[in-house]
Formats: C-alpha cells, sequence, structure tokens
C-alpha cells in the first residue's frame, strides 16, 4: 500500500512492479506464506486458516503507525470479537491424523464432494471474472471473492504439497508421484492469480478495508475447502462442530 501511495504522489507515473518497496513487501510476504505452507503440514486446514487473523490485527496497527490512519472505536471493537472467534475455532477445530499420503490425495481429487463444488467454484469464478474484465466492475468484494475462490485451490494443494514433502522427509517418499507435480503447479498458478487480484484490491481501496474482507472470505473459502476435500469434521462431536461455526 505505501508503494501504491508513493507511485501515486510521482509526476511519472511507473508500473508498480519497478518499485523496490513493492518488492519488498511481496517478499515479506512471501516469507509470512513459507511459514504457513509449513504448518499446513502439521495441522488441519481448520485450524491453521483461522489463525491468519494475527495479520488482521498485525496490519491494524501498521497502518496507524505507517500509513496513518485512525484507529477507531469500531476497529478494536472488531479486533477484539476477531481474536475471542479466534480462540473457539482453535478449541474447537478437528482433531484428524495429519499424515497424508499421495495415494489419498488421489482419491480425494477424484471424490464426487469435491468434483460438485469444483464445478460450483469455476462458474462463480467466471461470473465473476466477466463482471470484472467485460463490465469493468472493480468493487472490492468482486475483486476478493475471486482471490478467495483462488486461494481454496490454493490451501487443498498447500495441504497436499507440505504434507507429501514432510512424509518424504520422515523416510515414506511421496515426491515420485505425478499428484505431487500436479499440486504444485496448482499451487503456484493460484497464488499467482491471487496476487494480481489482490495487488488490484490494494491499489484501489485501503489497507484497512482489505485486509479484513479478505482474511474472512480466505479463511471461510478455507475452511470449506478443508471440510469438503480433507473431510476434517467427519468424525467431530456435534458440539464441536457447532462451536466452531459460532466461533
Amino acid at each position: 500500500k505505501c508503494a501504491h501511495l508513493r507511485l501515486v504522489c510521482q509526476a511519472e507515473q511507473k508500473p508498480y512492479y519497478t518499485s523496490k518497496l513493492w518488492w519488498c513487501g511481496i517478499t515479506l510476504l512471501g516469507l509470512g506464506e513459507v511459514g504457513n505452507f509449513t504448518a499446513y503440514g502439521f495441522a488441519p486446514i481448520t485450524l491453521i486458516a483461522p489463525l491468519g487473523c494475527v495479520s488482521v490485527i498485525g496490519s491494524a496497527f501498521i497502518s496507524v503507525f505507517f500509513l496513518k490512519k485512525t484507529m477507531r472505536t469500531a476497529d478494536i471493537l472488531g479486533g477484539t470479537l476477531t481474536v475471542t472467534g479466534i480462540c473457539l475455532l482453535v478449541t474447537f477445530a478437528p482433531n484428524v491424523p495429519q499424515e497424508l499420503t499421495a495415494s489419498q490425495v488421489q482419491n480425494y481429487l477424484v471424490s464426487w464432494p469435491f468434483l460438485v463444488y469444483s464445478i460450483l467454484e469455476i462458474i462463480i469464478f467466471c461470473i465473476l471474472l466477466y463482471f470484472y474484465k467485460r463490465k469493468a466492475v472493480k468493487h472490492i468484494v468482486v475483486l476478493l471473492m475471486m482471490v478467495a475462490l483462488l486461494a481454496s485451490l490454493t490451501v487443498i494443494a498447500v495441504k497436499a504439497v507440505s504434507s507429501m514433502i514432510a512424509l518424504s522427509v520422515m523416510g515414506k517418499m511421496q515426491l515420485t508421484y505425478s499428484i505431487f507435480y500436479i499440486m504444485s503447479v496448482l499451487m503456484a498458478t493460484s497464488c499467482a492469480f491471487q496476487i494480481k487480484f489482490l495487488n488490484q484490491a490494494m491499489h484501489l481501496y485501503e489497507a484497512t478495508a482489505v485486509v479484513p474482507i479478505n482474511f474472512v472470505f480466505f479463511t471461510a473459502s478455507a475452511i470449506i475447502s478443508g471440510v469438503i476435500f480433507y473431510r476434517e469434521f467427519q468424525s467431530a462431536a456435534l458440539l464441536s462442530v457447532f462451536m466452531f461455526l459460532f466461533g
């Protein structure tokens, strides 16, 4: 956001990717995602995704200090509710085995719940892309919904790749399976397009609006994809499911 603001103030308008500050931000974002990537190999998606609230709270304070934004009462209340909700999500997240082999990933990929979910996601994404490209609708919700739809695929791929690498390091080689490379390509491609639409949102809207909305959309899409693809709530108690949804 700082990079975009500086470029706007310059007499000669340059593309954002010529800014060293922008690349610094992308690098820091990438380092953070490396931590996320590692975590997905050892814990359920429904536990890792909500912990992204740390970035929301952090961004709120960073915006105050570096972007000179005002911290409103509503922001403080929202932050408090977010932390409270995350505590419930983490407490009641499903406790499922995290050993995920290439064969299991292949079976999940061709299961009918995921195929139905994929078709619906593609249809919704195409509709949003039509409005974005043909109708020039660049509303924050349209942009961040596209990011969230891509993020659900990223999360599925990241967990598969991370888990297979973790198993391979422990001596159970999974990197010889073609599904590992398919998931790696899916992860890289969906990440690249996420950056494109997220960058567009950051360019047009305030960080204090983009970060929280993106967090809510991302968390919802990640949890849904975890439930559908990896069946993380398959054996969970009804009380745990209720308290998780309440959180």
